[in-house]
């Protein structure tokens, strides 16, 4: 089995060694060992690494991921992962919405073409959301 060390993995993963350290110390990631005093983890560690990052970015807290991994190798795993997920959706589902409706008010300002943000029309609305 094929070992990378901390600034490897952190360079493969996209990520800074910090996070791995961090990670490591909350349970997210094994117990490294150690060569020559310096961290290393089995190559396998990218894939955790990856699943952490878009556990992360899904809006999952450490906990609930570290909680996620903890349980991975029982068989309630897979119904807790989908239990949270499914709890998750709905959330993920307004942030989208919020990013669209964003998006539409740049291109609204951008359509508007005025760019005098103190006279600008679009910005007089008490719900601070352009008109459509």
């Amino acid at each position: 089995m094929r070992f990378l060390p901390i600034g490897e993995l952190a360079d493969r993963a996209r990520v800074r060694a910090s996070a791995l350290r961090y990670w490591e110390e909350r349970g997210l990631l094994p117990g490294a060992r150690r060569e020559g005093g310096r961290r290393v983890w089995p190559a396998t560690a990218i894939r955790r690494v990856a699943l952490i990052r878009m556990t992360q970015r899904a809006g999952f807290t450490l906990t609930e991921i570290a909680r996620l991994l903890a349980e991975d190798t029982t068989p309630s795993a897979t119904r807790q992962w989908r239990n949270m997920a499914a709890r998750k959706l709905p959330e993920l589902d307004r942030h989208i919405a919020e990013t669209q409706a964003l998006r539409q008010a740049v291109a609204d300002c951008l359509e508007c073409g005025c760019m005098k943000f103190d006279q600008c029309v679009l910005l007089d609305t008490t719900d601070a959301a352009p008109p459509r």
